[in-house]
């Protein structure tokens, strides 16, 4: 079992911090080492029934919750379905997209933005119209701040800031892919997929900033409120936290069965994991220094993602085959498993 505990992992990210630094020095050329992306692992045939219930759905690649409305909305390559979850019956809307999204993240209120080749597609969760905003690259993904400017990831290890029309502000390179963004107060993480790694971005000195290995085969980040950067590494099976400005990597916690989607429940401080291996999801108080699992519950096939309606904290799961979209109430979960 590897160290749990919050001094051996800071050293340890340290020292590979300076390995890093030294390969990623300049725009992530040919000289740096880099991996295949990690994936999920192929889920098993499920054996026990999903937890709460279970609405009738195509495959879902990606989850988001509009936490101005409640809608969710469910990726589907070039289609976006759209839910409200809190109807006695809900009933799916589907949206076409102009294009393959390869993921999905909140934009402003009554809005989900969806990442895509040359552009960050808005998505009106009332009306179900898309609008765009044009960007120079391969978008892998999008977070949207305060002002309504917009921090993007491109495919070629770009992190852009742009206004919310379009205008490039601030532009970072140096990774070799932009896959996650996460923005905790002041700080922006970025995890690059093929380096496995994480990053500080200073986008007003136009650089990157410190760097740390993010496991075996990190796949997902998500920051949460209380400040913390959290990472799945489904390669190594664990649960990786650090904390950002600077960059320290805080706890470490094996998981196992190939950890992947994360989802924050920020009226219970709990962070939810997908394990692909197992069709399950585990979730992890955070607040003790080392994560203390509070509950785990049996998932649709091929859970590969997730997310939180943060008004009632229920927690929605997407089957990658098409087998649903799982819905456990936050009072069922109070019910104990």
């Amino acid at each position: 079992m590897r160290p749990r505990g919050s001094v051996c992992p800071a050293l340890a990210g340290v020292a590979v911090l300076v390995v890093l630094a030294g390969c990623s020095a300049g725009t992530g050329g040919e000289d740096v080492p880099t991996r295949e992306p990690a994936a999920a692992a192929v889920a098993p045939t499920m054996t026990v029934a999903p937890r709460g219930r279970v609405l009738p759905s195509d495959p879902i690649a990606a989850l988001e919750s509009d936490p101005h409305t409640g809608v969710l909305a469910a990726l589907d390559g070039a289609t976006v379905t759209l839910w409200d979850p809190n109807a006695a019956r809900p009933v799916a809307r589907t949206v076409q997209l102009p294009d393959r999204a390869t993921g999905l993240a909140q934009g402003k209120p009554g809005e989900i933005l969806a990442t895509a080749p040359g552009r960050v597609l808005r998505v009106d969760t009332v009306t179900g119209a898309v609008g765009e905003v044009a960007v120079d690259g391969d978008v892998r993904s999008v977070r949207v701040r305060a002002d309504g400017s917009l921090l993007v990831g491109t495919a070629d290890g770009r992190v852009l800031a742009m206004s919310a029309g379009g205008v490039v502000d601030d532009s970072v390179s140096g990774l070799v892919s932009a896959d996650e963004i996460a923005v905790t107060d002041d700080n922006v993480t970025v995890l690059d997929h093929h380096q496995t790694s994480i990053a500080e971005v200073d986008l007003g000195e136009d650089r990157l900033g410190l760097a740390l290995r993010a496991g075996a085969g990190a796949v997902d980040m998500i920051g949460d409120s209380r400040g913390r950067v959290v990472v799945t590494d489904t390669a190594g099976g664990e649960l990786l936290v650090y904390t950002a400005g600077p960059l320290v990597l805080r706890q470490r916690f094996p998981v196992r069965s190939s950890p992947y989607a994360l989802a924050y429940d920020q009226r219970s401080d709990t962070v939810w994991v997908t394990c692909t291996q197992s069709n399950e999801i585990v979730g992890f108080d955070l607040s003790t220094g080392i994560p203390e699992e509070v509950g785990r519950y049996p998932t649709v096939r091929q859970p590969n993602s997730v997310t939180i309606e943060q008004r009632t904290g229920d927690l929605f799961v997407g089957s990658a085959t098409g087998d649903g979209l799982q819905q456990i109430a936050a009072d069922d979960r109070k019910r104990g498993q």
